[in-house]
Parts: C-alpha cells; structure tokens; sequence
C-alpha cells in the first residue's frame, strides 16, 4: 500500500507472518505508514491488532516476514530500528508519588540528549503546562494518557504507537487526546499508530485507517478526504427536474428513485459522464451529491457485520 504522499514510508510491515503451532494469527501482513499522519488500525476482536504491534515494537517475534521502520529492520537491527519509535502499547506506567515533570525527568535520563527544553516542548504540546508540577496521582486519566504521550516522544521519535489509548477515558478526554495526536502529526511530523474500537473517533482522528480480519489486510482506506477509495463505487444522487424519467433513463446504471433525484453506484469518472448524458438528454440538473458510507457502514459490510474489539 503506497502512503500516497510520494514520500518514502516511514514504516513497512513487509509479509508480516505470525503462527501459533498449526494456528495463524497474523497471514502474511504488508503495509506501507506515511510520515507525519495519524493512522488508524481496526479489525474485529481477535483479527491481530496487538499482536502486529508488539511484533513492530519487538515485545513478540515473527515468524516470517519483517518489519522495517525508517528503513532498520526490526529482526536484524533491533537497536537502530526501535530508536525511532515511541509506544504506549498498555496503560502508561508513572510513579503515581511524583510531579509529572518529576516523571518525565526520570525517564529522560534513560535516553541521552534530551533537554531540559525538550522536557518543556513535549509538555506545551500535550496540554499539560499548568499541571506539570501536580503528583501524578492527582491526574485524571485523560491526563495520565497525556503525560504517557508526552514520555514516548520526548526522543523526537518518527513514529508512536498507541494500542487502545482512548480505553477508560469519558468523552472530553477523548475529544482532547484526539486533538493532541492531530496537533503531533502536524507539528512533530510523527507518524502515529493507532488501534480501536471507537470507530467513529477513529473517523475524526485519523487520516487513513487500514482494516484487518483474521489476521489479514483486508482494505486501507482514505479518511481525510471523506471519500472512498478511487476505485470504489459511490451512491450518487443526481437532482433533476424529472426524476421517474431520469430514472428510466438511466436504467443501464441500475438507477432507482429516491424523492426528486435518481440515485446510482458509480466511480468518481463516471460521475461526469452521467451528468452529461443527463444534460444532454434535455434534462435540468439542480444537483450531484456523493453519499459516503461512514466508516462504521463501511467496516460491517466489509468484516460480515463482525463487532471490534
């Protein structure tokens, strides 16, 4: 899968293979990660989400396959590769008895070169400027989830990873989170990884999302552009002047009657071309109007109505 950006992947997932005795948990995965978006990871409950991340954070080995970020191999150069990675795959762990800067200051003695300034930068960006010098245990949730944010890329990492980060959050945390992911895309450049099972979230955070089932790769698709896939039909309302004749008349589309329009399945090409024929047929057209499917309606009917994790 190209990231579409014309720039080199920051990740790819190349044949991503993962079995269990004669069980096959992840079947032969590959996926490209584009820099400096938010990139969502849906699949239903079991379909190897946590498994395919913590294969691509070396807490599980593979079977076959490899994965390669900024191009260090994970199997071969583990160092070089995890370097550039930041990852909250579980609930992120704080000494609860210390600030949150305390924290964040404890933890950067593990990794040489960060500043004092970096340590301000990270906190600025997760919101949590004015809180910083509170204990942890008197953080809400939403920003404990902010602080294990803050810990991850305080190394300037290209991609984080985040497994189930909006689980236990009310609404507001999760409106904050998604907004604090947005803003480190953007302004970090981070590639971040995401998985859950909130798939209307999922639709305001991300800029893409891939879907697996069954430990396959069952789809990648476009979230910023609201629109399906190029090579993907859409429902399509035209908005005429007569509607019972437009429909007659645009029966090789299948079309069918929907108020005062005729709705048919066609690609973006053959958008214009039914307006044409339309036009040119002598009918007024007032409309054209694309009916995305949500994201919801488009992971049911492709994962057979299956539930997420």
């Amino acid at each position: 899968m190209d990231s579409q950006t014309g720039s080199k992947p920051v990740v790819q997932l190349k044949n991503v293979t993962k079995t269990f005795g004669s069980r096959t948990i992840i079947d032969h995965l590959t996926l490209d990660l584009p820099s400096a978006e938010v990139f969502g990871f849906l699949g239903p409950n079991g379909a190897g989400k946590t498994t395919t991340i913590r294969m691509m954070v070396g807490l599980m080995s593979l079977t076959d396959g490899d994965v390669l970020i900024e191009g260090h191999s994970i199997r071969k150069d583990y160092e070089k590769a995890i370097r550039h990675v930041g990852a909250i795959v579980e609930n992120p762990e704080m000494y609860k008895y210390l600030t949150g800067f305390q924290n964040l200051l404890h933890f950067s003695r593990m990794v040489p070169g960060i500043t004092k300034q970096r340590i301000d930068e990270v906190v600025e960006l997760v919101g949590l400027k004015s809180r910083i010098h509170d204990k942890v245990k008197t953080y809400s949730l939403g920003m404990r989830q902010r602080l294990g944010v803050a810990q991850a890329i305080m190394h300037k990492p290209s991609l984080l990873i985040l497994d189930e980060p909006t689980n236990g959050l009310d609404p507001a945390g999760i409106r904050e989170l998604r907004d604090y992911l947005r803003k480190l895309a953007k302004e970090e450049g981070i590639t971040v990884f995401v998985s859950s099972h909130l798939l209307s979230e999922m639709e305001l955070m991300c800029d893409r999302v891939a879907i697996i089932q069954g430990g396959k790769l069952i789809d990648v698709r476009s979230i910023r552009q609201g629109a399906p896939l190029a090579s993907e039909a859409s429902r399509v309302l035209f908005e005429v002047d007569r509607p019972a004749e437009a429909v007659l008349y645009l029966a090789k589309y299948n079309a069918i009657q929907e108020e005062d329009a005729a709705l048919v399945n066609v690609d973006k090409e053959t958008i214009a071309v039914v307006n044409s024929e339309l036009v040119t047929a002598g009918f007024k057209v007032f409309g054209i109007r694309i009916l995305n499917k949500s994201l919801e309606e488009q992971f049911l009917e492709m994962t057979g109505g299956e539930s997420v994790v």
